[in-house]
């Protein structure tokens, strides 16, 4: 059975199962508790003959029971109707007790699949697969394959379109970044696990791997944080599918705040896209009784400014958390570029610590979230100096006359190829004053130093839309468009109304 027709059946019961009001992201949470569960049988048995041991039922306690019964597949798969649907909620309170990976998967786990015939068809469809002789690049593409699906079948404004990044921008990155083996990759907000899914084929496809590199590889590379449960879960599920870590050993990905304090750790590289939204803020509850958010500041010694602008206190983290000689590559929104006060400070040092060299514009309508105006910048870490070690920053505009939406009109690898061609090559502009719509264009440190907040909110291409009325996009991509900058304004006033609130 090839993977896309192994998508294809897995998916098709999502919408048998809607009709019992099981969404589309707690199907395939309940995805991953079932793969992981076979997978596990499957490292039991010959050749692998891994030994892995799994708990026996707990009580609500978390102690196992006298006479409880195993929690793994085999146990599972051989129970039927309503004796399967109580085994299966216990076996998944029980699992969440437990440490290392196996209780980071099973964290905070329900059973969402209450129709005992419909579970039993999910298991089947797992049973009917050997996953560990499948290669781990066709187990990956299953999963991401769901992963995807998930997100663009999820509402933009929540759900996994919100921290689903488009798998072309990610590919596009590494192509740019080329991560070598034996170095360490970051992503202090890594979502699904996308960065390190694409670092990882790009160092298995373009290096010679001795035996311990790829050990390296699979146990001490990647280095991430996630503080969604259900997301981390998917994340880790994600990894192991690609080979990356161990059952029995400590999960890569941790689910504490990167942003509360620095852990200490420092590697060669970071590919992140951190969370959506301006502020970052907790709930509380007032003197009155009643919940109201406020904003949150993270008060770090090592932070330039003290801000609640959420990207900005992750591009000062990200920038901490590089070597001396490390990378980074990160998806920003355009508020990151302009805004004022500690935006104004963050990026003057920015530019003076670290070789600010490139920045990617993108278009809008590559996120399954909407209205989102991002950019990705490039930058490199170096040791302290008296002057400033950006020199030039490079600009490519792939934003201004492009039109995309995740399902229509999709953006591809193949429509960045020219910026990574023009990224990894000897760098020569293709604006000039005669050819005025060139995409790719440098301006010097003196030049974005004297413009006004130190902005790096840079483009000088016409819209066309504005001036040629007879090659107007689509009325479908216009009125996504519309759409875009609607809900980028509302969410821009509800900032604004949060602030005035407070």
């Amino acid at each position: 059975m090839t993977d896309s027709t192994i998508i294809s059946k897995i998916w098709n019961l999502a919408s048998v199962l809607r009709d019992d009001g099981v969404s589309y992201g707690d199907y395939l949470e309940q995805i991953t508790y079932l793969l992981f569960l076979k997978m596990a049988e499957e490292l039991n048995k010959p050749p692998y003959n891994k030994g892995l041991t799994f708990p026996c039922l707990k009580d609500v306690e978390g102690k196992e029971l006298p006479d409880g019964e195993v929690c793994d597949w085999e146990t599972l798969s051989s129970k039927r109707g309503a004796e399967l649907e109580a085994f299966y909620s216990q076996l998944l309170r029980s699992l969440s007790t437990e440490k290392g990976m196996l209780g980071q998967i099973f964290t905070k786990s329900q059973n969402k699949i209450q129709d005992p015939s419909k579970l039993l068809k999910v298991i089947d469809l797992i049973d009917q697969e050997n996953w560990n002789l499948m290669g781990a690049d066709v187990k990956g593409k299953i999963y991401e394959g769901l992963l995807e699906k998930n997100a663009m079948d999820s509402s933009g404004s929540s759900g996994a379109g919100q921290y689903f990044t488009p798998r072309a921008l990610i590919k596009t990155i590494v192509a740019c970044v080329q991560p070598k083996p034996m170095k360490t990759i970051a992503d202090p907000a890594c979502g699904t696990g996308g960065f390190f899914l694409a670092a990882y084929d790009s160092i298995v496809a373009n290096q010679s791997l001795d035996r311990e590199a790829k050990e390296f590889l699979k146990n001490s590379t990647f280095h991430g944080n996630e503080i969604v449960a259900n997301t981390r879960r998917m994340c880790l599920m994600n990894m192991y599918l690609h080979n990356i870590g161990e059952i029995e050993g400590e999960p890569p990905i941790k689910s504490a705040d990167a942003l509360i304090a620095d852990d200490g750790l420092r590697v060669d590289y970071v590919l992140a896209n951190p969370p959506f939204g301006k502020k970052s803020s907790m709930t509380i509850t007032n003197e009155a009784g009643e919940a109201e958010k406020q904003d949150m500041s993270y008060n770090r010694q090592d932070f330039w400014e003290t801000t609640s602008n959420k990207q900005l206190n992750f591009l000062q983290h990200i920038k901490s958390m590089l070597k001396v000689t490390g990378e980074a590559a990160v998806v920003l929104p355009d508020n990151v570029l302009f805004e004022g006060g500690a935006g104004e400070e963050i990026r003057k040092q920015l530019m003076q610590t670290t070789e600010l060299h490139t920045i990617l514009r993108l278009p809008t309508g590559i996120f399954y979230a909407q209205g989102v105006k991002a950019n990705v910048l490039f930058f490199n870490n170096k040791p302290a100096s008296k002057t400033a070690w950006t020199k030039e920053v490079w600009f490519y505009d792939y934003r201004t006359n492009i039109h995309h939406t995740p399902k229509k009109s999709p953006m591809t690898s193949q429509h960045l190829t020219d910026f990574v061609e023009r990224y990894t090559s000897k760098r020569s502009e293709t604006w000039s004053e005669a050819n005025p719509d060139g995409r790719w264009r440098k301006y010097s440190y003196e030049e974005i130093m004297a413009r006004d907040k130190t902005s790096l909110d840079i483009f000088w291409l016409k819209d066309q839309s504005l001036t040629d009325l007879d090659n107007l996009p689509d009325p479908d991509v216009l009125a996504n468009e519309i759409i875009e900058n609607l809900e980028s304004g509302v969410s821009s006033f509800r900032a604004v109304a949060g602030v005035l609130e407070s």
